[in-house]
């Protein structure tokens, strides 16, 4: 059975929510790091934050901690050599997803990114969620900080995520297969129950899982009998997650969608908006964050679902970007994580009148209808989008001559500002 598929018992999630409660949780880890440090992210920036992270894998690599990294080459594309030398020099493996370079000074690596957030250390603990190395995930950045969660995983589950970002990371040239690859310099260790909670490690990739986070919102959605609260960034999904929406609220169910009133990106919320009509009309409730960007991508249903990791609910997470979520039954977590939204909802949002939706008016209900049956054909549509074959390539301390990793198999290995 393939171990992403199969619940695994006997773990315990911490949520962590933005940058305060992240950052120093996942620094102290690699600084008391003794053998391994695992780490892929979709940005990393060189400013406080980025510097930060530095100075401890430099501190962790110097001690003989082996440390692997890798970064998407469109979300990450300005470090600079000095940043990158002092990290190979110091035995740091840092691997880049697909870096192109510009074309006519458009970025070509738009489609298929390397979107996952993770982390492991020492085989025994791991992160996993939607938090960038990036300043813009602290309070003191300002008005354009980024509302933002992850967790903190211990118990057997982290066995799961482990193998999988050491394949990811170590994929070889050409093709190869999940949870085949060795090449961990140490043992890894039988996991103990470390708390109460069943969990799943879920991923999406451009060839055997291109459904497969979609597919477990809609099927918590549909056993859904108390409440969905989702709050999520990027919120354009397709036809079959929004229908399954419409139909818990038409079941009585309450469902609350925690959406971006503050956008990073206009597109986002015009995009939102053009779906709201039709979900208020079914019963869905529809709530603006208007604090600053809302960046999270979790979800909870009833009083044991959850989720949290990279995945946004629109077309690039789930059609072409490569994300990793956990999925998590446990009531304790599932409690945190709807007081946390709870409060969110109660102090920093407003929300959605079905007046303010427009469905008065004629022009935006032909617009929502199209966007509509848009959605329901987009996931067949978006293969057609460029699908040239990314590439994996290791930096080295003396890297004037780049080797390049294998395309198709780092893609299963497998927006700016996602």
């Amino acid at each position: 059975m393939n171990p992403m598929t199969r619940w695994t018992p006997g773990n315990h999630f911490k949520l962590l929510e933005n940058g305060e409660e992240f950052f120093p949780a996942v620094f102290d880890a690699i600084a008391h790091a003794e053998h391994e440090v695992l780490l892929e992210t979709f940005i990393l920036f060189e400013d406080k934050v980025g510097k930060a992270l530095h100075e401890v894998l430099l501190a962790a690599a110097k001690r003989g901690v082996q440390i692997d990294m890798l970064i998407d080459g469109f979300g990450s594309p300005d470090l600079s050599p000095e940043f990158v030398d002092a990290l190979t020099r110091a035995g740091v493996r840092l691997r880049v997803f697909d870096p192109r370079p510009p074309w006519l000074g458009v970025r070509t690596n738009v489609f298929r990114r390397m979107h996952r957030k993770i982390v492991v250390v020492d085989a025994k603990l791991a992160f996993v969620g939607g938090i960038n190395y990036s300043a813009d995930h602290l309070a003191d950045f300002g008005p354009a900080a980024k509302q933002d969660y992850a967790v903190e995983v211990r118990g057997p589950l982290v066995t799961d995520i482990h193998r999988f970002a050491r394949a990811a990371i170590n994929a070889p040239a050409g093709p190869r297969r999940w949870f085949t690859r060795g090449g961990h310099s140490q043992p890894v260790p039988e996991l103990a129950p470390a708390g109460e909670a069943q969990a799943l490690f879920v991923t999406r990739d451009n060839n055997a899982h291109r459904d497969d986070i979609e597919r477990h919102y809609r099927i918590a959605i549909r056993a859904a009998r108390k409440r969905v609260v989702i709050a999520n960034a990027y919120f354009f999904p397709g036809y079959r997650l929004l229908r399954e929406l419409r139909r818990a609220a038409r079941r009585g169910v309450e469902v609350r969608l925690i959406l971006q009133g503050e956008p990073d990106m206009a597109i986002v919320k015009t995009a939102a908006n053009l779906l709201y009509d039709h979900l208020l009309a079914a019963g869905v409730k529809i709530y603006e964050y208007c604090k600053r960007p809302l960046h999270g991508k979790v979800a909870l249903t009833d009083d044991e679902w959850a989720t949290v990791g990279s995945s946004n609910l629109d077309p690039l997470s789930l059609s072409l970007n490569l994300e990793a979520n956990v999925i998590i039954r446990d009531r304790g977590f599932n409690q945190v994580l709807f007081e946390r939204l709870d409060d969110l909802i109660e102090h920093n949002c407003k929300e959605v009148a079905h007046s303010q939706a427009g469905h008065n008016n004629p022009w935006l209900a032909i617009r929502s209808f199209v966007v509509f049956h848009f959605l329901r054909r987009f996931p067949a549509w978006a293969g057609w989008l460029p699908a040239h074959t990314p590439k994996v390539v290791t930096r080295g301390a003396e890297d004037t001559d780049l080797r390049t990793q294998g395309g198709a198999g780092n893609e299963e290995a497998l927006h700016h500002g996602h």
